[in-house]
């Protein structure tokens, strides 16, 4: 089969102003950045959703480092749908360059099933990354300046929580000491550096209503504490509106085209294992109002960006999921035996590719704990096997026959990598049939008024299959103290591993009787959030020996390649 980025550039493509004009978007509501993208007024989300739509969330079992195809099928089903009359929209992140240049390559679907240009999606787009980066960077170098000079707000240096970013893998980065080299150049500290997806300005970008909901949560960013114990923001360091003015032409989506020539809005990119991992709120409000399907997805698995999505995104959008489409594949079930040793940077073995029953029938555990996860949200579900040539026609049965038994109101095969559109045809059937049954009964996992420490423990008994949680000294400190100071109420978001329901990647399938440790918690006051970190997931990605940036560069005509 023909390379991504190859298939991308045969696509013919229409001019991004008829793709507008056929959703029925005003003209006067886009500002173009060249013939192939522009921003869509975020206003535009603020007006009902169009009547008797519907949401779809896709979402995937637990991954192996290699991806299961989540992006490429809420780019698919999208396709699908609309070969079978619905007019539908898909709504996806931005990728981060941090994976686009580490191990993934290109991230914005994949063989027929592509948002286009995909060198653009990958690299650079319309700035919001940057914009981000920018606004986090100020608030940084404010609070730094402000020690220096006469520290008027009295902050404790050795109590400085806000970080920089970039966007990249970066390891040397993660623990750093600044102001070093004499009195002009700062107050000496340790800090570091996250990634520019892990960002709280990159949550409160996907999160925020509209501008003035956007620069009342930055200016509620906690940056530290001062030296009496007590919290400061970001409005009194007096960074939050220049913030907000970086940020403006951010909070509009940006309208792109499927290799089918529909529509694809593109906006925010956090990561689920450190995030809350969806696309924006402005996105999916815009799409609803123009399409009778919208199709978004949430990162890694579904005990991970799915769970975000009911619990944190939903909470802040008021939207609900009609149905859900599960993405599996017999590679990553058979994983989740435990049989094979796959790790990050890696080939995968090649006797996962070879016809075996026995372990991929241990795998579909995983399977079925996150179908479970998803109907104790009240979804139905819908599962797509992603199947790959080396998939044997007995594999895949199983695999079926293992979602249906497991409470999936259909499990159909998927081509939409091969076919794009005309390869999910059954599956788009399927979504609308479950979506239109009127079966969803969308609930909340916890009550937000439950207390952190329950919300936590809900979310490991129930969806991560702990049997307790370990919090240690620091993190009962902090889960105090942020009770104390009145956010209690806010919804969690767990920090992980992607590569596991528990906190460790090396426990497959569906885990269970394990002790889920929680090291640290952080308060994203401007996201709405609390964050708990479990294990050792690390806010700043590094790169491996064979990184993918390596095989990017520019051919004698100056077009990009080497992106997947």
């Amino acid at each position: 089969m023909k390379s991504d980025l190859l298939i991308a550039r045969e696509t013919e493509m229409v001019p991004i102003g008829r793709v507008a004009e056929d959703l029925g978007l005003p003209a006067e509501s886009l500002t173009s950045y060249g013939p192939w993208k522009a921003k869509v007024d975020h206003r535009l989300g603020s007006e009902p959703p169009r009547k008797g739509g519907k949401y779809i969330l896709v979402t995937a079992i637990t991954p192996t480092p290699a991806g299961e195809g989540k992006t490429v099928h809420t780019i698919g089903l999208s396709l699908a749908l609309n070969r079978i009359g619905k007019q539908a929209i898909a709504t996806i992140r931005q990728p981060s360059m941090g994976p686009v240049f580490g191990i993934k390559g290109g991230a914005a679907g994949g063989g027929h099933s592509q948002v286009v240009p995909m060198e653009d999606i990958n690299l650079h787009l319309t700035g919001d990354f940057h914009a981000v980066t920018a606004a986090n960077n100020l608030l940084a170098a404010a609070v730094d300046t402000s020690m220096l000079l006469d520290n008027p707000l009295q902050l404790d240096p050795e109590n400085i929580s806000w970080k920089r970013v970039v966007d990249v893998n970066d390891r040397g980065l993660r623990q750093i000491r600044v102001g070093l080299g004499g009195t002009k150049n700062g107050v000496p500290r340790d800090t570091g550096f996250d990634i520019t997806s892990a960002s709280e300005i990159m949550a409160i970008l996907g999160l925020a209503s509209d501008l003035k909901d956007m620069r009342a949560r930055l200016g509620r960013i906690r940056v530290g504490l001062d030296l009496k114990g007590a919290p400061v923001d970001a409005e009194a360091v007096g960074a939050a509106g220049a913030m907000a003015a970086l940020l403006r032409d951010a909070l509009d989506p940006t309208l792109m085209q499927t290799t089918e020539g529909t529509a694809a809005f593109v906006h925010t990119g956090p990561f689920a294992n450190i995030a809350h991992g969806n696309s924006s709120v402005v996105a999916d409000r815009v799409a609803a109002r123009f399409a009778d399907y919208v199709v978004t997805e949430a990162g890694f698995g579904a005990d991970m960006g799915a769970e975000k999505f009911f619990n944190i995104k939903c909470r802040t959008s008021g939207m609900t999921p009609d149905a859900a489409l599960l993405v599996a594949t017999v590679r990553a079930l058979k994983t989740h035996s435990g049989a094979y040793d796959v790790k990050p940077g890696r080939p995968l073995p090649e006797d996962l590719f070879e016809e075996n029953l026995e372990t991929l029938e241990a795998g579909c555990s995983n399977l079925e704990a996150q179908i479970a996860n998803l109907r104790t949200h009240g979804v139905p579900v819908v599962v797509a096997v992603n199947r790959f040539p080396s998939d044997s026609d007995a594999e895949v049965e199983l695999v079926r026959q293992r979602a249906m038994a497991a409470g999936a109101r259909a499990a159909e095969i998927s081509e939409v990598h091969a076919k794009g559109g005309a390869g999910g045809e059954a599956i788009a059937h399927a979504i609308v049939a479950a979506a239109e049954s009127g079966e969803a009964d969308f609930r909340h996992l916890y009550d937000e008024q439950n207390p952190l420490q329950a919300k936590i423990e809900t979310l490991a008994n129930c969806l991560y299959g702990a049997d307790s949680v370990l919090f240690e000294p620091r993190a009962l400190e902090q889960l105090q103290r942020f009770e104390a100071e009145g956010f209690g109420h806010l919804p969690v978001c767990v920090a992980k591993t992607q590569y596991s329901l528990s906190h460790d990647p090396s426990l497959k399938g569906r885990p269970s009787g394990f002790e889920f440790p929680i090291r640290e918690l952080r308060l994203a006051a401007g996201a709405g959030f609390v964050v708990a970190y479990a294990g050792e997931v690390l806010t700043m990605p590094g790169l491996g020996r064979t990184p993918a940036y390596k095989q990017v560069d520019l051919d004698d005509e100056g077009q990009i390649v080497g992106l997947f």
